[in-house]
């Protein structure tokens, strides 16, 4: 099969779909690895890099489009590569449909198939593909919360540990998945006081056993979730449902429950995020202030650290980018359902029903098309 690799074109993105570990890994399969000209660029990996691994650099991303079966890349494509997907061939990259109609349906009228890594499950029901990003992300949400609480950057001018003689922040976390629990472990570190909420109860009782006194586990409902609002100096918006459009669990008029200056990282974003106030941001222009809160929506958190996140990213993904060249998409779904759960969708049908409903689209079972 021939495998590529475009250079990635979302604002400030310096993560790639591949290392040349995994172009080697490929070639040594019998494959052709396709590497755009500086793809790697953005994570410190040079162009020889990847010609020492077998693969073979093209000029443009257009050859690349053009000529592979399967595209290997790690944000959903934008507006200017519609164009460049095409009938038959396979694009496995994160996608984020529910939160993204216009792609949703560029991608259907393309007729690729869209296999999506942040709907892969593993054999014990986890998502292997999305972990890695999202231990990133979690941690990185405290970094910039941090940061857009200093007054400069319009917070409130809080120091997030606090000092001795002076209350530390208060950071509430909505969410005890990945995120939620990387996030805490950071802000309880840095010595914040810490609310992780949820409403998985064993999840809870799990993490009040491993985390450190500073955070208090408590159980989410709209009336804890208004309550820590108004104590919270930094919120974080850790709330995932596989698939499908974040719930909506901070409307606007819960905005004015909160200090002047307190600071909103709705991690999930890319899912269309847990705040009602929340939209896409840029690292170039990652804040705005929405009625005195300000709010962090970078949607490619983890682009920014583009070395750790594709080598955090591309060892999970290597062994079924693998899968899917060696045995085609079909065979591969067939043998891993796993692996079919990120198929989202094929030849313009919608495989995946979180997004199907997202939008009010036709739902096609996948087990229909695997021949």
């Amino acid at each position: 099969m021939i495998v590529g690799v475009p250079k990635e074109l979302k604002a400030d993105e310096y993560r790639v779909g591949m290392i040349p570990a995994g172009a080697e890994t490929l070639v040594r399969a019998g494959h052709t690895v396709l590497i755009e000209t500086g793809a790697g660029q953005g994570s410190g990996i040079p162009d020889e890099e990847y010609l020492k691994a077998g693969a073979q650099i093209v000029s443009k991303a257009d050859q690349v489009w053009g000529q592979a079966e399967m595209i290997v890349k790690v944000k959903e494509p934008i507006a200017r590569e519609y164009s460049c997907m095409r009938a038959g061939q396979t694009v496995f990259t994160y996608f984020h449909f529910a939160a993204d109609r216009a792609l949703t349906d560029a991608t259907i009228k393309s007729g690729i198939t869209a296999v999506a890594y942040e709907t892969v499950h593993d054999r014990n029901g986890r998502l292997p593909l999305l972990t890695p990003m999202s231990e990133v992300a979690g941690r990185m949400s405290i970094q910039e919360g941090a940061k857009y609480l200093e007054k400069p950057m319009l917070g409130r001018g809080i120091l997030l540990a606090g000092v001795p003689g002076v209350e530390a922040a208060t950071v509430m976390i909505l969410g005890a998945g990945i995120v939620g629990t990387n996030a805490a472990k950071v802000a309880a570190g840095l010595g914040a006081n810490v609310i992780l909420l949820d409403i998985n109860l064993d999840r809870l009782r799990y993490l009040d056993d491993v985390m450190p006194a500073n955070v208090r586990t408590i159980y989410s409902d709209v009336q804890t979730i208004r309550k820590y609002l108004a104590q919270a100096d930094l919120m974080i918006g850790a709330v995932l449902i596989p698939g499908a459009r974040c719930p909506l669990l901070v409307r606007r008029e819960h905005l004015k429950l909160m200090k002047p200056g307190a600071v909103i990282v709705d991690v999930g974003v890319d899912q269309g995020g847990c705040c009602e106030t929340t939209h896409a941001t840029t690292h170039a222009n990652p804040t705005y202030v929405v009625d005195d809160i300000v709010h962090y929506g970078v949607t490619n958190m983890p682009g920014a650290v583009g070395r750790t996140s594709t080598f955090a990213l591309t060892n999970a993904t290597l062994p079924y980018a693998l899968r899917l060249a060696n045995m085609g998409w079909q065979k591969a779904a067939a043998q891993d359902p796993g692996l079919a759960e990120g198929v989202s969708i094929v030849a313009g049908k919608i495989t995946n029903k979180a997004v199907a409903e997202s939008f009010n689209l036709e739902y096609c079972p996948l087990e229909r098309l695997i021949k």
